[in-house]
């Protein structure tokens, strides 16, 4: 699967590199919404990938935060 695959190399990242994913995932975001505002976002699936995206980013980061 790829979801899970993609869950472990995030664990295996440390908490600064999450944090700048999680900074670049929004940034996408935020390009994403305005594309599909001005009507050039073909898939429109992907916003919903990239909000799922920075949901498990702020969850590892959370756990690996309550680890320490």
């Amino acid at each position: 699967m790829k979801t899970s695959n993609y869950l472990k190399d995030l664990r295996e990242e440390n908490v600064a590199s999450l944090q700048e994913r999680l900074v670049d995932a929004k940034k996408e975001l935020f390009n994403l919404r305005f594309q599909n505002a001005t009507n050039q976002l073909d898939n429109t699936g992907r916003i919903k990938e990239v909000r799922k995206n920075i949901a498990r980013i702020q969850t590892i980061i959370t756990e690996k935060q309550r680890e320490a």
